[in-house]
């Protein structure tokens, strides 16, 4: 079970974590609460089906195209949560007051990373290359929290790796948890 956890947000270059449960580096943002839906993680592949001239069968099957994408809905309206969902805007506070200058979408690559926390058990996710890629409708209405649905997109490393999990749980290595 996934009984709660958190995302954050980081540059690029940020120092990336090493396991499931040391402290995340200063530059790390906690994204604030998540609504309780969690985290969806999705995995999409698209394959080629390569048919036998004898038989029509199916002797192959190339992927011509995957992709790795987490998306959740953040409900908390911060400064990281509206950088995020405007991507490439930034709040700017001048005379004690803030503006957000809701500017038209462009590149906004950046480290994120998710903790899952069910007892002593933990999992980390660290997307070291990802980026804001779908939002959707913000809600402003009496008996709901203003909610931010975001996707992000892991993109591959040089070394073709979108992600890196950790787990201190025992059953990823046979060994029971103490």
């Amino acid at each position: 079970m996934a009984v709660t956890g958190a995302a954050y947000v980081a540059q690029p270059k940020s120092k990336l974590p090493t396991n499931a449960t040391d402290n995340w580096d200063a530059a790390f943002t906690d994204i604030g609460w998540i609504s309780d839906d969690g985290i969806t993680e999705s995995n999409s592949t698209d394959a080629t089906e390569i048919k036998g001239w004898q038989g029509g069968q199916t002797v192959r099957k190339v992927i011509s195209s995957s992709e790795m994408t987490f998306q959740f809905t953040a409900i908390e309206t911060s400064k990281t949560v509206l950088e995020l969902y405007h991507k490439g805007s930034k709040v700017v506070t001048t005379s004690g007051k803030s503006v957000l200058a809701i500017k038209a979408p462009g590149p906004d690559r950046r480290i994120f990373g998710f903790d899952v926390i069910d007892g002593a058990n933990h999992i980390r996710i660290v997307i070291p290359d990802g980026e804001v890629t779908e939002t959707g409708d913000i809600t402003y209405k009496g008996d709901e929290a203003v909610a931010y649905e975001l996707t992000i997109t892991a993109y591959p490393g040089a070394d073709g790796t979108v992600a890196y999990k950790y787990s201190d749980d025992g059953s990823w290595t046979g060994t029971p948890a103490t």
